[in-house]
C-alpha cells in the first residue's frame, strides 16, 4: 500500500534535475531583476569572499534572481537582500544551515500532526463519516507554505545560500560529496519554483476527493450471485477495490473447483468495475443483490432495473490531472507533471524506469514462468492469474487456518502495536533497539485498506493503518500490516537515525516500498510458521519476477495515460475511459496475450492507485527489483544491521544509494538470472 512520505511538502519544493533544453523553450517566467544587477552583486560577493566561493555565489545569485518577483522589490531590494543573508564564513554557514533545517522540521512536523488530525475521520474507521470530514481531510495546512516563505524572503536567503544542483550535477559530483555536502543540496532542493497558495490546495483538494471515493469503494460479497442464484461469499465480508479484491482472489487458488468459481466472480466484478458498468447500488452499500456475470441486479430476490456508476472513477483521474497541470505554469524546470513525478520526485528518468519494465516484460522469462504456473494449475492461465499466488508458502496453508491464528492473536490495533517490539527481535534486532523502533510507531484501524503515514519530525509517531475487523485482525489485513510496517520501520530509521533532518528519508518511495516488501514476505515467519521447502528461495525468486511482471504492465498503462492526457487536456471523463481501457487492452496485447492466450483483456486498469496517486504505480516495480537486490545482498549477513546500515543513508539520490547499499545500480539483470536458475529447479 501507499505511504504518505513528504506528503506534507508541495511537491514543486523537493524537485531537483533541470532540462535545460526544455527550460530554455518553455519557461514562462520573466526575470525581474536586471542582469547588470546580478553581475554586481556577484562581483561584489566574490570580491569579499574570494575566487574559492565563486562557483556557490554564482549558481546561488542566479537561482535567487530567477525566482524574483515584481513583487518582491525592485533590484535595489534584491541587491539589498543578497548582500546582507549571502554567508560566506563556512562556520556561519553551518549555523544557518542547522538553523533552518531545525525550523523546517518542526514546520513540516506541525504541518503533518494538523494534517493526520483533519483527516482522521477519512483514514480511520471510527463510525459514520459526515460530509464535512471529507471538507476537512482535503484542507491542505501546508498550502500558504511557499507563498509565505517568499515574501518573507527566507526562501531567497535559503537558494542563494544552498543553491539547487541538477540531477546530471548530483550523479557527476555526488559521489565525491561529503554528507554535508548532500545535506547543503537537499536544502537547494527546498525553493526552485513558486506555486501559489490556491493552486497547491486545489491539488490537494482533488487528491482528497480522489483519496475518499478509493476509500469507501467496498463491494459486499456476500450479495454476490452465481448463474444459479447462489451466493459463496460470507455475508459480512466487504472488500475495498482493488486491493482486497485482489487478495481474495489470490486466497482462492488451493480451494479448488469452488476457488476457481469465486476468483471467476471477483475477475468479473473488475472488469465491471473498469468499465464503469457496475451497478451504483453494489458500491459501498448492502441492500442489494449482484449477479456480476450478467450485471444483472436483484433486489429481495427479484431482478430489478440497474444504473450504472456513472463515469466517476474517471472523472477523478480527470480532475487530478486538470489539478496538476494547474501547476505546469509555475514549475518551468519541469513543465509536466511526468516530469515532477520522474525526473523530480523519484530523480529517474521516465524513459529509464520504462525501458526497465518494458525488457522484463519482454524477456524470455515471461512465457517460461507462465508455462510453469499453467502446468502447476492444471489449466490454462486466466487473465487474473496475474496474480498467482502459488509460489508462496502461504499458498499451501488454510486460509481459514489462518485467519483463525491472526484473529487471536491480534483481536485489536493495540494488540498489534504492542507486538511489534517482539516481532522487530524475531528478525534480528537487539531487544533496545526494537523497543526503540516500536516506540515511535502506532496502529490505527483504516478505513481503506491501509496505508503507512510517516512522522515529520522527531517526537512524532509513524502511524500503521490497516483493515481490522470486530472479529479481529484476519490474516489479509495481518499481511498488509506487515507491509506498512516495513514502512514504519523505514520511516523511523531514515528519520531518528539520520545525521540531520534534510537527509532524513530515501532517495524515492521505492525505496520504503522494498523495505516494506522484504517485511511482508517475512510474515509467516513472524507468526511462527516454518517453509521447510528446499525450493523455496528458488520459489521465492520466481515469485517476486511474476509479481514484477505484474505490476510493470499495470504501471506502463498508467505512464501511457499521463502521456495521452498531456497531449489532450481538453479529453472528457468518457473519453479518458475510452483511452484507459484501449491502453490497458494494448499493454496486455503486447506484452501478456501470447501468455495468457486472451486478447483485448483490460484488467490492467483495475488499480486504485491510478485513481488516487496519480503516477504512483511505478515506485510499486521498482521496489521489488531494488527488494530483490536487497534480499539477495542480505543472505548470510545480519538482517537488522544491515537494514539500520542501508536505510540510515538517507536522501541520496537513487542509483548512488544502491551502490552503497549493495554495491551495484538498479537492475532487471538479478531477478532475471535468479529466475532462469529458479526454472532449472522448479519444475
Amino acid at each position: 500500500m501507499k505511504t504518505y512520505l513528504l506528503l506534507l511538502i508541495p511537491m514543486v519544493l523537493i524537485l531537483t534535475e533541470c532540462r535545460q533544453k526544455e527550460t530554455s523553450e518553455q519557461k514562462q517566467n520573466v526575470q525581474f531583476v536586471t542582469q547588470s544587477t546580478v553581475d554586481t552583486v556577484i562581483k561584489v560577493l566574490v570580491a569579499k569572499y574570494g575566487e574559492s566561493q565563486k562557483a556557490r555565489i554564482e549558481k546561488g545569485i542566479k537561482q535567487a534572481a530567477a525566482l524574483w518577483t515584481e513583487k518582491d522589490g525592485k533590484d535595489i531590494d534584491f541587491r539589498d537582500l543578497c548582500l546582507k543573508y549571502f554567508v560566506g564564513d563556512p562556520s556561519k554557514l553551518d549555523l544557518l544551515f542547522n538553523r533552518l533545517s531545525g525550523n523546517f522540521e518542526q514546520l513540516f512536523g506541525r504541518y503533518n500532526l494538523i494534517t493526520l488530525s483533519m483527516k482522521w475521520a477519512v483514514h480511520i474507521d471510527i463510525g459514520e463519516m459526515l460530509d464535512v470530514d471529507e471538507i476537512f481531510g482535503a484542507w491542505d495546512p501546508a498550502a500558504h507554505f511557499n507563498d509565505d516563505f517568499f515574501t518573507n524572503k527566507i526562501a531567497f536567503i535559503t537558494c542563494m545560500n544552498f543553491p539547487f544542483y541538477t540531477l546530471a550535477e548530483k550523479e557527476q559530483q555526488g559521489p565525491k560529496w561529503s554528507r554535508k555536502d548532500w545535506a547543503y543540496s537537499r536544502l537547494g532542493d527546498m525553493f526552485t519554483a513558486r506555486v501559489p497558495a490556491d493552486v497547491s490546495q486545489k491539488v490537494s483538494d482533488a487528491l482528497s476527493s480522489a483519496e475518499n471515493y478509493i476509500s469507501n469503494y467496498n463491494i459486499y460479497m456476500g450479495n454476490l450471485l452465481d448463474e444459479k442464484g447462489q451466493t459463496h461469499f460470507p455475508k459480512e465480508m466487504k472488500l475495498i477495490s482493488h486491493w482486497n479484491l485482489r487478495d481474495e482472489l489470490k486466497a482462492n487458488y488451493n480451494k479448488g473447483d469452488e476457488g476457481l468459481l469465486k476468483q471467476k466472480m471477483v475477475y468479473n466484478v473488475m472488469l465491471h468495475i473498469i468499465d464503469q458498468s457496475i451497478p451504483d447500488s453494489v458500491i459501498n452499500k448492502s441492500g442489494y443483490q449482484w449477479n456480476p456475470f450478467s450485471n444483472k441486479l436483484f433486489k429481495d430476490g427479484k431482478e430489478i432495473s440497474a444504473s450504472p456508476e456513472p463515469n466517476r472513477r474517471y472523472d477523478i483521474f480527470l480532475n487530478n490531472f486538470k489539478a496538476m497541470k494547474t501547476m505546469d505554469q509555475y514549475t518551468p524546470l519541469y513543465p509536466t507533471y511526468l516530469l515532477r513525478a520522474f525526473d523530480g520526485g523519484m530523480e529517474i528518468r521516465q524513459e529509464q524506469v520504462e525501458k526497465l519494465f518494458t525488457d522484463l516484460c519482454s524477456s524470455a522469462e515471461v512465457k517460461a514462468v507462465g508455462s510453469l504456473i499453467s502446468k502447476r494449475l492444471g489449466r490454462p492461465l486466466q487473465p487474473f492469474d496475474i496474480w498467482y499466488d502459488g509460489f508462496k508458502a502461504r499458498s499451501t496453508m488454510n486460509q481459514d487456518e489462518l485467519d483463525k491464528i491472526t484473529r487471536a492473536k491480534y483481536p485489536d490495533p493495540k494488540a498489534y502495536e504492542a507486538d511489534i517490539p517482539n516481532m522487530l527481535i524475531k528478525l534480528g534486532f537487539k531487544p533496545e533497539k526494537a523497543k526503540e523502533i516500536a516506540s515511535h510507531i502506532t496502529v490505527d484501524p483504516a478505513r481503506g485498506s491501509g496505508h503507512a503515514w510517516g512522522a515529520q519530525m522527531k517526537g512524532d509517531k509513524a502511524h500503521l493503518r490497516t483493515r481490522i475487523a470486530k472479529t479481529g485482525m484476519d490474516y489479509k489485513g495481518y499481511n498488509i500490516a506487515v507491509h506498512e510496517m516495513g514502512h514504519n520501520v523505514e520511516q523511523t530509521i531514515s528519520l531518528y537515525m539520520v545525521d540531520n533532518y534534510m537527509m532524513q528519508g530515501v532517495p524515492n518511495t521505492a525505496f520504503t516500498e522494498a523495505l516494506a516488501f522484504i517485511f511482508q514476505k517475512r510474515d509467516l515467519f513472524l507468526l511462527g510458521k516454518k517453509d521447510n521447502d528446499p525450493n523455496k528461495e528458488a520459489l521465492a525468486a520466481i515469485d517476486q519476477f511474476w509479481m514484477s511482471y505484474e505490476i510493470m504492465g499495470v504501471s506502463l498503462v498508467d505512464m501511457a495515460v499521463w502521456k495521452w492526457l498531456y497531449e489532450n487536456p481538453n479529453a472528457t471523463s468518457e473519453q479518458l475511459k475510452e483511452k484507459v481501457i484501449g491502453t490497458a487492452k494494448d499493454v496486455w496485447n503486447k506484452y501478456y496475450a501470447g501468455i495468457f492466450g486472451v486478447q483485448d483483456c483490460p484488467l490492467l486498469a483495475i488499480y486504485s492507485h491510478m485513481i488516487d496517486s496519480p503516477l504512483y504505480l511505478p515506485n510499486y516495480p521498482v521496489g521489488h527489483l531494488i527488494d530483490f537486490q536487497i534480499d539477495e545482498y542480505l543472505k548470510g549477513k545480519n538482517f537488522a544491521d544491515e537494514i539500520m546500515r542501508i536505510y540510515s543513508a538517507g536522501r541520496l539520490i537513487p542509483q548512488l544509494w544502491m551502490k552503497n547499499a549493495v554495491g551495484s545500480e538498479i537492475s532487471i539483470k538479478p531477478i532475471l538470472d535468479a529466475t532462469d536458475k529458479a526454472l532449472k529447479t522448479i519444475k
